[in-house]
């Protein structure tokens, strides 16, 4: 929301400095986003008048203006500008003016000919960026005036960032009452009564015909017909800066002065050209196939929620967000009927977003507009229109249902829950004061007060409301820090319970980095990486790639990936803590994906991808920090998204906690990847569940290393060895590592070739030769019998 400080002065007086009223308004709610001035820095341009404008000797697209400032002999200017034209007031620079960006107006020779000064455009004053001609200023310009002086600009532009749940501040009037109740004031009661207006009397007796359908979403319907106005000049100077400064375009009178007032008071409102209309309004929700062309040109399909305003032709506006082309004003318009109505929040809000829209009128009304305010928007709106367009007014129209609209009971304010929740004593009567400044009904009780909330205050409905008012207004540098009184109460945290923090260090001491992307994700590349599962989809998203909420990290950590590849990043290793949606449950995860070079180029190796036992390494140093190492293992198995021969399941005490594996070769083309990447996904919990190390004695005894070359089927894994190993080995068996693996000649097709080595060791004893020798026959035994292992010779 823009506003302007001159404008804002016509509601209250502003004691403070514009960086100082922002900095109050941030404190109390309303974010100070920007503070410009509405005009560069410049001096001594003043208001003249082009009297004769010639071609100019030497240069076809110059003239010779002769411009007279109201006194002395005309002055010879070379002026550019295509709109320069006798009879036209603009602004000029004399000789010896200085405009922004350091420029200095001298005496000048253009083309052989004399020129003592600049016309100016409103992109050379810092005014605007237009700059298709010079500025057009009124006829009755007074000439010899500074510019700075006649469109006061010497103002700034205060822009605020107002919350969604704070509809009321949309508006000149809501800042102003902000800024009133900031104060202790009251609004400058001469300076409202003109803004609000006193009511116009009807000059005529002509109305058109209303008929409300659904009143549950328009409870409120107001008309009034004027006929004889003139659409074909251009607004006042003065209201036309006012939108501009606003962030508003001037477009014409009727379109303009509708929204002058939505600015000024808050009340969205539109204009249809009588003549245009065919039969009856009637405000209903929107019929099945039914479609409508709008002011911007396009043709939108309405679905059956939206609410629209229809003749007997069909719809002529979405109500609430934009009027449609058929019975838009034009320069010919010389009646109109002028609407104000208040449809309820509910029946405004995401309609507009669904087909690409995001109005003015339809952020007020899905914020809520003061249902009280369409009578005086009304009064403000004719009055603004018969002293600048003419024409006649006919009475207003109500089409009300009265029991529907908006209630506002009365809230409770305890003195004692306000003193707990702010922790200090504000006075009664500043409490009472407080909420009376921002015009809320205040009745004293003897627990504290009954507040009765304004009509503009669609969010005060609890007491908690009440008291944030009291803090803000009060100011919360006001409130006094001060210790906590209740007993703070903290979580278990059970030692076994992974923390998030130490997990990423492990990872990111291995090279890895932490990744954050959306819980939503593209539901086509997610139904491409798990085909047929079902997903929770979005009813609102914020784009069409970000849909569904993700089944698996992968989705986002694979299109962060892609980016990375795209960029030409050589070593590529990202990870990421985040919950999945799955099935209507949440799960935490942890998951990565990795590709590039296994390590930076340098000379001292070779280049190398990085592959499947390089992540399985990096898995394996995690589930070591937290002491689960050897209670892991990773049996081949496959899903649809990673490669049939390069993945793994993984298990923690033979129960799957999550997958391992290369992408599947069909997605690696499918998603553009130049190298397969390999991923990798745990259930946070039950895969890093803490298993604290238990002190064990370092034995005295030396160990014993004895290696068996086994000859197994090709299929049978190492897990499968290291368990029936320490079977039969018992606990004198300390370790158990592959150190070799042969498939060729002098092993039979089908089976490998499995060399492994057994370290034995006894903490009470140095071991026999007997000892170890019984102890390899049995693991020899084992193996013969269970896995039909064979020693190779």
């Amino acid at each position: 929301m823009k506003i302007g400080l001159h404008w804002l002065a016509d509601f209250v007086r502003v004691p403070w400095a514009s960086q100082e009223l922002g900095d109050r308004l941030t404190m109390a709610g309303f974010e100070l986003e920007a503070l410009t001035p509405v005009a560069g820095a410049f001096n001594d341009v003043v208001v003249a008048e082009i009297l004769a404008a010639e071609k100019h000797p030497q240069a076809d697209k110059l003239q010779v203006c002769s411009v007279s400032t109201g006194s002395g002999e005309p002055l010879k200017i070379v002026c550019g500008a295509p709109n320069a034209r006798a009879g036209l007031r603009s602004a000029l620079a004399r000789v010896g003016a200085e405009l922004p960006g350091g420029l200095t107006i001298k005496a000048a020779k253009l083309r052989g000919v004399e020129s003592a000064g600049m016309l100016c455009s409103t992109r050379e004053l810092g005014i605007s960026e237009a700059h298709e001609g010079i500025l057009e200023l009124p006829t009755d310009a007074p000439l010899g005036v500074s510019l700075r002086e006649y469109l006061a600009l010497d103002d700034q532009v205060l822009e605020l960032n107002v919350t969604p749940n704070r509809g009321d501040a949309m508006s000149m009037l809501g800042v102003a009452r902000e800024v009133a109740a900031l104060m202790g004031s009251a609004l400058s009661d001469s300076a409202v009564s003109k803004a609000l207006g006193a009511a116009v009397p009807p000059a005529i007796q002509a109305v058109w015909p209303v008929r409300v359908e659904a009143p549950e979403a328009a409870p409120r319907f107001l008309t009034r017909v004027i006929e004889g106005v003139d659409n074909s000049g251009t607004s006042p100077l003065w209201l036309r800066e006012r939108l501009r400064r606003a962030g508003a375009r001037a477009v014409s009178p009727l379109v303009d002065m509708t929204q002058y007032v939505m600015l000024e008071l808050g009340q969205p409102m539109h204009a249809y050209d009588r003549e245009k209309l065919d039969g009856e309004i009637v405000v209903r929700l929107a019929k099945h196939g039914e479609s409508i062309e709008l002011l911007d040109g396009r043709t939108v399909a309405l679905q059956p929620d939206v609410l629209v305003i229809a003749d007997g032709k069909g719809p002529v506006g979405m109500a609430g967000i934009m009027g449609g082309l058929r019975t838009s004003v034009t320069v010919g318009t010389r009646a109109v009927v002028l609407e104000a109505a208040f449809f309820t929040p509910a029946a405004i809000a995401g309609r507009g977003r669904r087909v690409g829209l995001t109005t003015d009128a339809g952020q007020r009304f899905e914020r809520g507009v003061d249902f009280a305010g369409a009578q005086r928007a009304v009064e403000r709106a004719t009055s603004l229109l018969l002293k600048h367009c003419g024409g006649q007014a006919g009475p207003v129209q109500h089409s009300d249902n009265v029991a529907l609209l908006p209630k506002r009971p009365a809230v409770q304010l305890r003195r004692t829950q306000l003193t707990r929740l702010l922790g200090t004593v504000v006075a009664d009567a500043r409490i009472a004061a407080v909420l009376t400044s921002l015009q809320m009904t205040v009745t004293p009780t003897t627990e504290g007060w009954s507040v009765v909330p304004p009509s503009h205050r669609f969010d005060i409905s609890i007491e908690a409301d009440l008291i944030e008012e009291v803090a803000r207004i009060v100011g919360f540098e006001q409130i006094p820090e001060q210790a906590a009184r209740l007993a703070s109460h903290f979580r278990a945290m059970p030692e076994a319970l992974p923390v998030e923090s130490r997990v990423a260090e492990a990872l990111a001491a291995r090279g890895w980095f932490e990744a954050i992307n959306f819980a939503f994700v593209d539901p086509a590349m997610q139904n491409a990486l798990f085909p047929g599962v079902a997903a929770v989809t979005l009813a609102n998203p914020i784009s069409s790639e970000l849909a569904v909420m993700r089944l698996s990290l992968w989705s986002g950590l694979l299109k962060s990936l892609r980016e990375n590849m795209r960029r030409q990043s050589e070593c590529i290793r990202l990870f990421e803590l985040g919950t999945l949606f799955v099935s209507g449950a949440d799960r935490h995860s942890i998951a990565g994906v990795a590709a590039g070079l296994r390590a930076p180029e340098q000379w001292g190796a070779e280049k190398a991808n990085v592959d499947f036992h390089d992540v399985r390494g990096d898995l394996e140093a995690l589930f070591a920090a937290a002491g689960t190492g050897g209670r892991f293992s990773f049996l081949a198995e496959s899903m649809p998204c990673l490669h049939p021969g390069r993945s793994a399941r993984i298990l923690r005490d033979r129960a799957p906690v999550g997958w391992l594996g290369e992408l599947h070769p069909n997605l690696v083309r499918q998603f553009d990847f130049t190298q397969a990447p390999i991923l990798f996904e745990l259930d946070f919990e039950a895969a890093l569940r803490v298993q604290n190390a238990a002190f064990s004695e370092v034995s005295k005894f030396p160990a014993v290393r004895r290696d068996l070359a086994l000859v197994v089927e090709s299929q049978v894994t190492f897990a499968a060895i290291h368990e029936r190993v320490t079977l039969a080995a018992s606990k004198l068996l300390k370790s158990a590592r592959v150190f070799d693996v042969y498939r060729g000649a002098g092993v039979e097709t089908g089976r490998k070739s499995v060399a492994i080595s057994l370290i034995f060791q006894d903490d009470s004893r140095t071991l026999t030769d007997t000892d170890i020798d019984q102890l390899v026959a049995a693991v020899k035994a084992d193996l013969s019998a269970t896995l039909k292992a064979k020693l190779r010779e």
